[in-house]
């Protein structure tokens, strides 16, 4: 099971659309994937059409990440009626908002970890959708990951985040978690006219050279459209929605083979 983190120190820069695009292209793939909604905004949760009625959720987890627990937290996505596959949701809540101080205990810390580790041989791949801060939400998150993603937008303060952003995934692998490594930066929201953008995305790749990812990910508001919908991208009509997926299927191929992850062939799609 690979676990991956999808992270930004800065609101408001799309991480929460990365992380449903980056869903939407592992369930069209046929990847098992299981989608843990960390901030708590609970966004991901939405977006992919849960009911969470009579449900336990990440802070029950949190509290006690015995198996029976995550059991009970984890639940289907509605785009399962889409097409066949594995596509479930450990379900996000605002009273995560508790476990997310600014000192974690080492025990804190590994509680997501242990968690995951009860339902390891049930999915190939985790994406965990982590809270817009350096707190113990993203701490706990980026302990259980194998690698961490980190979104940001061609701005200035943009920037900027994704720099603390990646010194602070290092910090953690030096003191905390060996095997925790950047995949790369993801740049989202892009305007291929902009002068200002161009300008950006210059700066990102002379500060981060490879880590900087292709492809960039364009401003499209068909994303928007199927996220309103609470419907994966992949299913969405138009040519702009099935440009975008091929984005985020481009992004997938990088993650599966970055993670070594078993891919048994594409489902349909619908």
């Amino acid at each position: 099971m690979h676990v991956l983190s999808v992270s930004s120190l800065k609101g408001g820069v799309g991480k929460t659309t990365v992380t449903l695009g980056l869903a939407s292209a592992a369930f069209a793939r046929g990847v098992r994937t299981l989608v843990v909604d960390l901030d708590p905004q609970s966004d991901v949760s939405t977006g992919m059409d849960i009911s969470v009625a009579g449900r336990l959720n990440i802070a029950d987890v949190l509290a006690n990440p015995k198996e029976k627990v995550v059991r009970q937290a984890i639940t289907t996505s509605g785009w399962a009626k889409v097409h066949p596959g594995t596509i479930d949701v450990l379900i996000g809540s605002p009273s995560a908002i508790n476990f997310d101080g600014p000192h974690p205990s080492v025990r804190d810390v590994w509680k997501l970890e242990e968690a995951l580790a009860t339902i390891e041989s049930e999915y190939d791949l985790v994406l965990i959708d982590c809270a817009p801060s350096l707190n113990a939400l993203t701490r706990t998150a980026w302990a259980a990951s194998d690698r961490v993603i980190v979104v940001t937008e061609p701005g200035l303060f943009s920037v900027a985040a994704a720099d603390r952003a990646l010194r602070a995934i290092e910090e953690i692998r030096r003191g905390l978690s060996p095997r925790l490594q950047p995949l790369g930066v993801v740049v989202n929201r892009v305007r291929p006219q902009s002068i200002e953008h161009q300008f950006r995305i210059k700066e990102l790749r002379d500060m981060f050279g490879p880590l900087v990812l292709n492809p960039q990910l364009p401003e499209r508001t068909s994303l928007q459209q199927a996220q309103g919908a609470a419907k994966p991208l992949h299913v969405w009509p138009g040519d702009s929605a099935q440009e975008l997926a091929a984005d985020f299927d481009a992004l997938l191929d990088r993650i599966v083979r970055t993670g070594r992850i078993p891919v048994e062939g594409d489902a349909p799609s619908a």
